[in-house]
């Protein structure tokens, strides 16, 4: 099933996607809820991004393909044998058709197209053989970093954690195998990145498991399962897509901010 997270009389809402139309759902997505009312077309509703996360994580160096690429920007030289996840905060997420900005002083900015996965269950101690039980669906992230703030920073606050640089949509899908999906990445409709999510050092059910052993996550928050080969520079007037099948396609224009 497709969820999206719309406006609705005013209000967020979720509705279930059907075809070309979207039906208003009432109750707990992540709980018992039902569909309300009729269908609307879905041209004609403003989407917002799918989720509402109390805690962003997202892991890094995932792909053996990225593994030089991280070398060059802050030192990674091996695939790691343990996840490697970082926080990235609430407020950097934006929905699809909004508008990247890159912070003044950024310098270097890359996108990041990623699988991301939506906690739906409660999930503390987790082994990761059950792991993928407390996931209710998939969406495409972008993780969008700063690599000079990366690379310079003791932290990467600013370098992941910038508003705007948690892109997330357009909807929510049930039911796909997250370790057998295409990704890919475009810029300017140029493909810059592209791999099957098969591809990850570290599954989604080893991620979510390692996370829950020291953080509980609850319904919405976020899982980003990494990034493959080379990311692309993104700049003022570009416009960057991550298309996953099954789940459709993240736009966003991006701007930089002068000084």
């Amino acid at each position: 099933m497709r969820f999206a997270r719309f406006l609705h009389d005013g209000s967020p809402s979720y509705g279930l996607c059907e075809g070309d139309g979207i039906r208003p759902l009432k109750g707990d997505i992540f709980g018992e809820h039902e569909t309300s009312g009729g269908t609307m077309p879905l041209a004609s509703v403003t989407l917002l991004a799918p989720a509402v996360p109390s805690k962003i994580l997202a892991a890094a160096v995932n792909y053996p393909s990225h593994v030089p690429s991280a070398r060059a920007i802050v030192g990674k030289e091996d695939m790691p044998a343990v996840p490697q996840l970082f926080l990235k905060p609430p407020s950097s997420v934006i929905a699809s058709g909004e508008t990247i900005v890159i912070p003044e002083g950024a310098r270097r900015v890359d996108a990041e197209g990623e699988l991301v996965a939506v906690i739906g269950r409660r999930c503390k101690d987790v082994p990761a053989d059950k792991a993928l039980k407390h996931v209710f669906g998939y969406t495409c992230g972008n993780d969008v970093s700063a690599r000079h703030w990366q690379r310079d920073d003791i932290q990467w606050w600013r370098a992941k954690g910038s508003d705007t640089f948690s892109p997330l949509g357009p909807v929510i899908v049930t039911g796909l195998d997250p370790a057998n999906l295409l990704l890919r990445t475009r810029l300017n409709g140029e493909v810059v990145q592209e791999t099957n999510t098969g591809a990850m050092i570290h599954s989604l059910a080893e991620l979510v498991s390692f996370a829950s052993k020291v953080m509980t996550l609850e319904p919405g928050d976020l899982v980003f399962t990494g990034t493959p080969g080379i990311t692309p520079k993104l700049d003022g007037g570009d416009v960057v897509e991550i298309e996953i099948e099954g789940i459709g396609v993240l736009r966003n224009d991006v701007i930089r901010r002068d000084g």
